[in-house]
């Protein structure tokens, strides 16, 4: 693996994301003096819970799944995750209704799911479940160590003599192949094997055109669980940034980055816009990598075109009241389940018959809200701006009503008259927020943006330099961000810096 050379006594990282508080951690945990500077007055960055209307609103991610990579974390400066953050666990994990009237709960537990296929979908789909859940498992942990927890040198990394066993049985488990043909191969109904491979839009695909090895994120959600923090997902940034100060880092938010001094190839120093100069051995940008080399002042290099992922407008809201369909988090599947996708992806324009994902947090945590409120997020997957260059401002209010629309006739009665708009945000809102494509998922996990081939977290010509964050391996989701601060930290310690249990 290579190494930042040199001293790297001091290291400044620049984003306070979860992967750069999770590269502070592990770099103070091995001993290295660290300063994080972020220019958004709280941590967090896309996922944070922000004060809307006198409420606290999740406005980035809302599903945390796999919190064993925050207990490796909190381990790197001998804390528990317990003893900062109080997490609870969703169950179902999901409720899902389809257009043919019919609901159907995503529960973790595997006897739990039984007893709903039975009940909802009749019992000779329990089998292919289970068959299903095992190929899940078993793909997860052939990818772990080598192709989500590792730091790649190379493609060629994958030959070497410790990889080729995982590469030999994640191509046997069919990970190269398609995951609908997959998951379809296992369960025989269609909502089923939707509910098993919705999850690939997180990578920003398609669920027919996903790898096989994306199942990884089906089984996070699906057999690893879904958990939410008390207080909302920024919780997870504070508990965090509390953890690294009381180990001796500094984090210090509304400090806005201008550029990095550079000597030859390697950062002498950061500077801040208010005109500080913050001297350094090594540099951790945790940011959007468009930011990372603007900073640097150097063009990457690619011989593909990268592609990002959809994006999506989120309405942020409340209500009065509750409905009997809603749960913590509830999915309402349109009809026209692939033809979407190729209109967000392909053709630049948003669905036509969406499927939209609603979130509801004070189903699990009220104090969210004042006065037994209801804080209720929607969102619709959507072009992004490459793909669809739009003018959302003034698309925005027609499309609200449509969605609200659409949500109304599909069980949610009254819904649009007893939601309160507190904020909407589109493709061109992330944009604003310095998002590449105006998109939060950041690139698209294709054949040429996956696993060793997704851009690497070293930087040509900046020699104590090293990239985390959703941009870089191993991708988007917070499971994989988490990941990416260890992996950015091993760079400069220049080894593992934590017992990690053969987890990733």
């Amino acid at each position: 693996m290579r190494t930042v050379s040199g001293a790297t006594d001091r290291v400044v990282v620049v984003g306070a994301g979860l992967s750069g508080l999770s590269a502070a951690l592990h770099l103070t945990g091995a001993g290295r003096r660290v300063t994080v500077l972020d220019g958004a007055p709280h941590p967090g960055g896309r996922v944070a819970t922000e004060e809307i209307g006198g409420h606290a609103f999740d406005t980035g991610a809302t599903v945390l799944t796999m919190p064993e990579l925050l207990d490796e974390a909190f381990a790197a400066v001998g804390e528990k995750t317990a003893d900062r953050l109080s997490l609870t666990r969703i169950d179902p994990a999901y409720r899902a209704h389809f257009a043919d009237g019919s609901s159907l709960n995503l529960y973790t537990e595997a006897e739990a799911m039984e007893a709903e296929l039975r009940a909802v979908v009749g019992p000779r789909e329990v089998d292919g479940y289970r068959k299903l859940r095992r190929w899940l498992t078993e793909l997860y942990t052939a990818e772990a160590e080598h192709f989500i927890g590792g730091n790649f040198d190379s493609p060629l990394d994958l030959l070497h003599a410790e990889a080729r066993p995982a590469l030999a049985r994640l191509v046997a488990l069919g990970g190269f192949g398609r995951l609908w043909p997959k998951v379809a191969g296992f369960v025989t109904d269609d909502r089923v094997r939707r509910l098993f491979s919705f999850q690939a839009l997180y990578a920003g695909l398609e669920p027919r055109r996903a790898l096989g090895a994306y199942g990884a994120i089906p089984f996070m959600d699906t057999v690893g669980g879904v958990s939410y923090p008390e207080g909302g997902m920024g919780a997870i940034a504070a508990a965090m940034t509390g953890a690294a100060e009381q180990a001796g880092a500094t984090v210090r938010t509304g400090t806005h980055v201008a550029w990095l001094e550079r000597v030859g190839d390697r950062v002498r120093a950061v500077r801040t816009a208010d005109g500080e100069r913050i001297e350094c051995d090594a540099v951790v940008l945790a940011t959007e990598p468009t930011t990372a080399y603007r900073l640097l002042g150097i063009r990457p290099r690619r011989l593909v075109r990268t592609r990002y992922s959809p994006s999506a407008v989120v309405l942020h809201g409340e209500t009065s009241r509750t409905w009997d369909a809603l749960d913590h988090h509830t999915i309402f599947f349109g009809a026209a389940w692939h033809d979407t996708f190729r209109e967000i992806v392909r053709d630049g324009t948003p669905m036509s018959d969406p499927s939209l994902l609603v979130t509801r947090p004070t189903a699990t945590d009220p104090a969210l809200a004042a006065d037994g409120r209801q804080l209720v997020s929607v969102l619709a997957p959507a072009p992004n701006l490459h793909t669809g260059p739009l003018d959302w401002p003034r698309l925005a209010p027609a499309y609200r009503d449509e969605l609200l629309r659409t949500l109304q006739t599909r069980g949610l009665d009254g819904f649009a008259d007893e939601f309160h708009l507190h904020r909407m945000d589109t493709p061109h809102d992330w944009s604003a927020r310095g998002m590449a494509a105006g998109t939060p998922f950041s690139l698209a996990h294709t054949a040429a943006q996956t696993g060793p081939f997704r851009p690497g977290n070293l930087v040509r010509g900046a020699a104590n330099v090293v990239l985390a964050g959703s941009g870089t391996r191993p991708g988007v989701g917070i499971p994989p961000v988490l990941i990416s601060g260890r992996l950015a930290a091993e760079r400069i310690t220049g080894s593992a810096t934590s017992e990690r249990s053969g987890r990733p």
